[in-house]
């Protein structure tokens, strides 16, 4: 294996087991392939790990193994698959729906996997595991003995890695819909046809936990709703009525099935831009008892940041002036560029401007099956807070 000697800099990043080096990190890059196996070492001389290398990506090694030289074979992936899986075992009593495996989080970088009742559904994301697919998909059969598996690859992800963009069914059969369960609520999932990999499982700790909230005849607002998650959890814990707005037409139809899946009685769907809908909703003077905002990323890079946060701002400002007096609203991030202290302090502005004073009730994060690992930052990516308006 062929040898990338690193920059003191990254040296000590390695040190704490973060697993990226980046192109202006590398003393010299060798003549590789695109995910081609190599071992890194310090200006030293010191082993620091094995990785794959592309040289024609930004973040240009990234390490599978630390401190210790190893075979990147089936058999490494075989073991790194089944600690993803026993790590997972709790969840089976609640719910048939989970990440496998979550990339960095399992230290397999480039790879993710979510299981499905049975059907597994894969993203191949880098060229150091584009190498290896093969040897992927055989240690997923043999280990979870699917019913299918369904390839859904992030375009812009491959692309960064110059690689073609690919989706398709990759091993049995994939049904047009797959019921799951999670806490006694279904939801019906459309693998071909989802938005990434196939549904918010990170999202299911923080159903649960703003639902619990829901007390009888509770009048509830899911803005950007996509499949009705948080909408539905509230109406089963009680809520006399839930009103979801989306303006994805897929997303739509997809959450009326849910609806009907789960027997909702007291409805409506809106399919509008929210920014535009919370502005009409003032003048009809309609107010809520818990509202949810859960956008999609605002801000996917740095540059994005400073608009994001005024788009939230927009959004939690306006939402609790229909808010009712100790009603809750639940606001999500899930860029890693807007961070918690984020949202706390653009509450806070929202707080002021509004004159309305606000209480945390809950901190909220990505469920287990999407592992934060304190030595990778970027791996802690939704974040999520409970307000509750004060009456005096």
């Amino acid at each position: 294996m062929k040898k990338v000697i690193v920059k003191k800099q990254a040296e000590e990043k390695i040190r704490y087991f973060f697993p990226w080096i980046y192109r202006n990190e590398i003393k010299k890059i060798p003549d590789v392939q695109p995910g081609e196996i190599v071992l890194i070492y310090g200006t030293d001389g010191s082993f620091l790990g094995t990785g794959y290398i592309n040289p024609g990506s930004v973040i240009t090694v990234r390490i599978l193994s630390f401190f210790k030289k190893e075979d990147i074979s089936k058999e490494f992936f075989r073991k790194r698959i089944y600690q993803s899986i026993k790590k997972r075992e709790s969840l089976k009593s609640f719910t048939n729906a989970y990440r496998l495996i979550h990339s960095e989080g399992d230290f397999l970088p480039g790879l993710i996997v979510d299981y499905y009742g049975g059907f597994l559904s894969m993203q191949i994301n880098t060229a150091g595991m584009e190498r290896y697919r093969n040897e992927i998909l055989e240690v997923l059969i043999e280990l979870l003995n699917p019913s299918g598996i369904y390839e859904k690859s992030d375009v812009k992800s491959r692309e960064k890695e110059g690689l073609t963009t690919r989706e398709g069914v990759l091993y049995g059969n994939i049904p047009e819909v797959i019921t799951i369960e999670e806490n006694d609520v279904f939801f019906y999932v459309n693998l071909k046809e989802s938005q990434k990999t196939g549904f918010y499982l990170d999202q299911r700790k923080n159903r649960q936990v703003v639902s619990s909230y829901v007390q009888k005849d509770f009048k509830v607002l899911d803005l950007f709703s996509n499949t009705g998650g948080f909408g539905i959890y509230a109406f089963k814990k009680g809520a006399s009525f839930v009103k979801f707005v989306d303006v994805s037409p897929k997303a739509v139809k997809q959450l009326e099935e849910n609806c009907i899946l789960n027997n909702l009685t007291n409805y409506q769907i809106i399919q509008e831009d929210v920014f535009d809908f919370l502005k009409q909703e003032q003048r009809n003077k309609n107010t809520y008892n818990l509202i949810v905002l859960d956008p999609p990323p605002f801000a996917k890079t740095r540059r994005e940041k400073e608009g994001a946060l005024r788009g939230f701002k927009y959004l939690i400002l306006n939402s609790l002036k229909i808010l009712d007096e100790g009603g809750y609203l639940a606001v999500f991030s899930c860029s890693h560029h807007v961070d918690m202290e984020d949202l706390k302090n653009i509450s806070l502005g929202a707080s002021k401007d509004t004159k309305i004073p606000v209480e945390v009730v809950e901190h909220l994060y990505q469920d287990v099956d999407h592992p934060y690992i304190l030595n990778v930052p970027a791996s802690l990516y939704l974040k999520g807070i409970l307000l509750r308006k004060i009456s005096f």
